[in-house]
């Protein structure tokens, strides 16, 4: 990886340390399962600082990004408040049948507890969870909704999802490495969220320690991450780093094009205090519908295919869990994804029909140019493009550079 952009340089020998460092503190993530909802996850802000900002040591770039790789943070609990916008419109009940999710009685032969289509609530909205971890074996998620709870249990080698709203449970064996990536691959907390941010770090992109902040509690620096060519959707990545432990506490990811951040993620509260052994205790309550997970007529996954925004912006992972055939235009925060689907473009919400063909509608843009003609899928971060022969361009672009990618392919 190329030196980082700031006014601290890094050495490849450096890099590759940092990249082990990270992949050892993350052996205390809080798990949550596949779920494409990265986006939906992706992974992000009301402002930092809760109170006045803190008086700290100077810290550079460099020494800060070494902090976070360094973490070593096995034991916490807390709350942490998410909020995505992604400028969508509203789904109208289409969420359900779109993202294969469900609620109440769960969806097909599934259950609504299966966290692949329960945490899809993420992808919109304002959110709290709550947080525990104990070393890599334990861990708990719990999503607060209005009138029920729906958690998230990690326990040795016991996976447990549990909706209180349809009494129903969802129970995988985490018993090999694939079970672990899986629970890892969508991100939820600050921690999740900052690792695939540093993953996009290359020459270009701008890294530097912009002031400091209070955040639960708990004193902070500000790492600030920004590309450096114009282009991309992402304005700017501010993580808010607890001074005395390196956690990251607050994610915030603002779009170029201004206004409300795309996704906010912060504790609102946070102990790093040992929890009580029986927060990770889970027995099915009376009555309560039990779902094995299948193994066998589970989807393949590849422990790259994180499905989220951090894969478009450099990922390896990105290009490994998509379609076959896929290539990557680019590089860095302007890089673009694009793969052939073999048939026709995306039919226009006359065709499609419905209140699925007004759901194209209010999403798509129609373009043109030496490519022939499709339309424009946007989001406020991620864009595609799906020309009328089938041919897909998606990044975290603005819709002149898949216009022009389209162009030149052509």
């Amino acid at each position: 990886m190329a030196p980082y952009g700031s006014d601290d340089s890094t050495t490849a020998d450096e890099t590759d340390d940092l990249r082990a460092g990270r992949r050892r503190a993350a052996r205390y993530v809080v798990p949550v399962a596949v779920v494409g909802v990265a986006a939906a996850t992706i992974g992000l802000v009301p402002a930092l600082a809760d109170s006045g900002d803190p008086d700290l040591p100077k810290i550079s770039a460099q020494q800060l990004i070494e902090k976070i790789a360094a973490s070593d943070v096995e034991q916490l609990s807390g709350t942490v408040k998410i909020t995505t916008d992604l400028g969508l419109p509203d789904f109208g009940g289409l969420e359900n049948s779109l993202t294969g999710g469900g609620s109440g009685s769960g969806s097909g032969d599934g259950s609504s507890a299966d966290p692949t289509s329960k945490l899809t609530a993420l992808a919109t909205g304002t959110h709290t969870l709550r947080v525990a971890a104990d070393g890599e074996d334990k861990q708990k998620l719990s999503l607060l909704e209005n009138a029920a709870e729906y958690s998230l249990i990690h326990n040795g080698k016991d996976v447990w999802g549990y909706d209180s709203g349809s009494n129903e449970v969802f129970h995988a064996t985490a018993d090999d490495s694939d079970g672990k990536s899986k629970r890892e691959e969508v991100p939820a907390t600050p921690k999740d969220l900052t690792e695939d941010a540093l993953k996009a770090v290359d020459d270009t992109t701008s890294v530097t320690v912009e002031g400091t902040a209070h955040v639960a509690g708990r004193d902070a620096y500000r790492l600030v991450i920004k590309p450096k060519d114009s282009g991309s959707t992402v304005g700017q990545v501010t993580v808010a780093v607890d001074a005395k432990t390196g956690l990251p506490l607050k994610f915030t990811l603002t779009p170029a094009s201004g206004g409300a951040a795309v996704v906010d993620a912060g504790f609102t509260q946070i102990s790093y205090a040992k929890p009580a052994a029986s927060t990770f205790d889970f027995t099915p309550p009376k009555g309560a519908k039990v779902t094995e997970e299948d193994a066998a007529a589970a989807p393949e996954r590849h422990s790259g295919d994180s499905g989220h925004f951090g894969g478009s912006a450099g990922d390896e992972g990105f290009a490994k869990g998509g379609p076959d055939g896929l290539n990557v235009i680019g590089e860095g925060w302007t890089s673009i994804a694009t793969f052939d689907t073999g048939g026709q473009g995306i039919p226009s919400g006359a065709e499609a029909g419905g209140d699925f063909g007004g759901f194209l509608d209010s999403l798509g843009d129609k373009a043109s140019g030496k490519f022939g003609e499709g339309t424009v899928f946007k989001t406020r971060l991620i864009n595609a493009l799906i020309t009328d022969d089938g041919k897909v361009y998606v990044g975290a672009v603005t819709k002149d550079a898949l216009v022009k990618a389209a162009n030149e392919a052509k």
